[in-house]
């Protein structure tokens, strides 16, 4: 079992789905409000949740300023992209997860059962626990 401090956005349809299959393998889980998280004070703490990972799997790609084309993460710096995202937490990639020190971002399934262990609440086949099933309704990722 592990302590896990889950970042998300209140409501978010996957981050409850994987909310409930970290405390299905047994996990328990301080939960955070991504989008009141006072990120203007933790730039460094945010960007260690990606750690090598190229700017633009920083991103949320269901936030409306990606879906619109204002924002295009391949052309923006590690820099500009903390920036952003403290100005608007909804450009984040979710959740961000942290156990003992370690932090990552999203919720790549075979990777947090590698990492944490998610025994019988892994499901069977492949499940993308990350792209917004909303994506085709008005209400997808608003803040």
């Amino acid at each position: 079992m592990a302590i896990v401090h889950f970042y998300e956005k209140p409501g978010c349809f996957n981050n409850t789905r994987q909310k409930q299959m970290l405390v299905a393998a047994g996990h328990l889980l301080i939960v955070h409000d991504l989008l009141q998280f006072p990120w203007a004070d933790n730039r460094q703490r945010l960007r260690s949740f990606f750690a090598d990972l190229p700017v633009p799997q920083w991103f949320n790609n269901s936030a409306p300023a990606i879906k619109s084309g204002e924002i295009d993460p391949s052309t923006v710096s590690e820099t500009q992209a903390i920036e952003w995202m403290v100005a608007n937490p909804i450009l984040i990639r979710r959740p961000l997860l942290e156990v003992e020190g370690r932090r990552r971002v999203g919720f790549d399934v075979d990777n947090i059962d590698v990492w944490l262990g998610l025994a019988e609440a892994k499901p069977a086949a492949s499940v993308d626990l990350e792209t917004c099933p909303k994506l085709q309704h008005a209400q997808a990722c608003q803040p």
